[in-house]
């Protein structure tokens, strides 16, 4: 790992990005460059990033949206490493020379928790996804090929290496708007995915965060969609296709995305074959499913799938509001 580059795409963050563009240049490491592409914002972002303009690279396009930014400042981009930054999260200083430390020819992305902070940027004491110790490369690969998931965080949390990313840019609509899907989902197809297990960034919580699904009772359905995109991307990038969709079936964090846009949109059919019969199923044998979790989380996971399956309607609201007040990646 020799050069850092952080692309930081933005659209109307004007109050978080100049927070964003500091934390990539206070990044502790010998090469880095910085470069935002602001995606035809209409608030104050373009006055906010043009302080900065002597010490990064600014890029100033139509509203495209952020696969579109994300392919703009990959193409201008040089770093054999690459930090996809959302403007309204942070970078911890470590992150370039604790990923050094593990990075190796074979290594598609790092990956490492994120600390919530709040809109101010003060800590709320816990970050995701929890890491008890880091899993191998095999076994990330082995969760993924049986059950469709794997532990990861969402963009800002991952170094990706540019030999991977070059396999995949420029990214096609076909994964949803955003960039994660498609990264997240071939990085254990196309090389190692390395965990560390210490915070690297900091993921900020607010009202209008993308990924807070209880502001629209349609994402659910969303989440399972993109993630039948994703999946299935992931199997042709990397000759896969055989596996088909039965994976998804078994992945617990996905069955609760199921079993929520079953309960709030019951005509919703964004998984093909997907039934309440199947998911009732899918519930009472996720225990055994593979995966990192614990006894106790999978215990939990299908109890709340259960009960949210069979409860009546008001009941169930409760129990999803509760499960998804955290944003939820992906």
């Amino acid at each position: 790992m020799r050069r850092l580059s952080i692309i930081i795409p933005n659209y109307n963050y004007g109050r978080f990005v100049a927070q964003a563009i500091e934390s990539a240049l206070a990044v502790d490491w010998p090469d880095v460059e910085v470069i935002v592409v602001d995606d035809g914002s209409t608030d104050d972002s373009r006055e906010q990033i043009a302080a900065y303009a002597d010490h990064i690279t600014v890029i100033h396009q139509d509203n495209a949206g952020p696969r579109v930014a994300c392919n703009t400042g990959f193409a201008s981009s040089t770093g054999d490493a690459v930090v996809f930054l959302d403007s309204d999260d942070l970078l911890e200083p470590t992150i370039a020379r604790e990923s050094a430390r593990v990075w190796g020819h074979a290594v598609s992305k790092v990956q490492f928790p994120m600390l919530r902070i709040d809109g101010e940027g003060v800590p709320v004491g816990t970050s995701f996804p929890r890491f008890g110790t880091a899993p191998t490369p095999d076994q990330i690969r082995g969760w993924m090929r049986a059950t469709g998931e794997y532990p990861t965080p969402p963009g800002s949390g991952n170094v990706y290496a540019r030999s991977f990313l070059e396999r995949l840019f420029p990214l096609g609509d076909r994964c949803g708007g955003s960039s994660d899907s498609s990264c997240l989902a071939a990085a254990p197809y196309l090389g190692d995915v390395i965990t560390l297990t210490e915070p690297q960034a900091r993921y900020r919580l607010h009202g209008d965060n993308r990924s807070y699904v209880l502001t629209d009772p349609a994402r659910f359905s969303l989440r399972v969609e993109r993630a039948v995109q994703r999946h299935q991307f992931a199997l042709e990038v990397s000759g896969n296709e055989a596996d088909g969709l039965a994976p998804l079936f078994r992945g617990r964090h996905l069955l609760q995305l199921r079993v929520a846009g079953r309960r709030l949109r019951p005509d919703d059919r964004p998984l093909p074959g997907d039934s309440a019969a199947r998911m009732l199923r899918d519930a009472l044998t996720s225990p055994f499913a593979p995966g990192p979790d614990g006894v106790a989380h999978r215990v939990l996971v299908s109890t709340w799938s259960l009960a949210t399956l069979t409860a009546p309607g008001p009941v169930a609201r409760r129990l999803i509001d509760r499960r998804f007040r955290q944003p939820v990646a992906g």
